[in-house]
């Protein structure tokens, strides 16, 4: 079929739509529930690596629910985390990590850490996407977080042409328009689990297959 022009402001508010009946990103979950805080969401973020968001949004709740502020993570075990987050990839590694952050939190911040991106990646095991997703869930401020899916699907569009996330993350920083920084996110993370996936993506269901290049597709649903 032949394609319209790729129109980011067409496409995000039909994948607005497309994406109601989904559950929501992780992060953006917890937020919702309360979890508003830049440790909050760095620590849930953290449990989010190579973590489906279906065992993510239920094991940061049962941490927290032990533990919650950096003090009070700080006075736990390493073991006692890692009892708490066990169902989560990797939990002993980040049972370390998540104590080491909460403890120097209080340390060298009085307890609150601060929405600073450069501060975020300075702890170990956080990186770009665990910093921006914070930066831009829990503080506001507009930062790309470009996971799997944000990569997958922004170059299946056509829209960019990159070969890792890292490089999809400047070339979205240059084009994609700045009030969709965040939202960007929240919205392609379900949009590629449940239509624009992986493999056998559902193109016939797709809101913006009139736009959509479908770049490296070589069968669909």
């Amino acid at each position: 079929m032949a394609k319209t022009p790729f129109d980011i402001n067409i496409a995000i508010r039909r994948i607005r739509k497309a994406v109601e009946p989904f559950p929501k990103a992780a992060m953006f979950q917890l937020y919702e529930e309360g979890y508003t805080s830049a440790f909050e969401q760095l620590v849930a973020c953290i449990i989010s690596i190579r973590t489906y968001d279906e065992v993510t949004t239920p094991t940061a709740k049962r941490l927290f629910a032990l533990a919650r502020t950096p003090e009070q993570i700080a006075r736990l075990t390493p073991q006692q985390i890692d009892a708490a987050i066990h169902a989560c990839t990797f939990h002993e590694r980040k049972a370390s990590q998540i104590r080491s952050i909460a403890q120097r939190t209080v340390a060298d911040f009085k307890g609150a850490l601060p929405c600073d991106s450069a501060v975020l990646m300075s702890f170990s095991g956080v990186g770009v996407k665990c910093a921006h997703l914070v930066m831009g869930v829990a503080c506001g401020e507009p930062f790309i977080s470009v996971d799997v899916h944000v990569h997958r699907v922004t170059n299946r569009w056509g829209y960019i042409s990159a070969s890792t996330p890292e490089k999809s993350t400047l070339m979205l920083e240059d084009k994609l328009p700045k009030r969709y920084w965040i939202e960007i996110n929240r919205l392609l993370v379900p949009f590629g689990k449940h239509i624009c996936t992986g493999k056998l993506p559902k193109c016939s269901t797709c809101p913006v297959l009139d736009m959509c290049q479908q770049v490296g597709v070589t069968a669909h649903r």
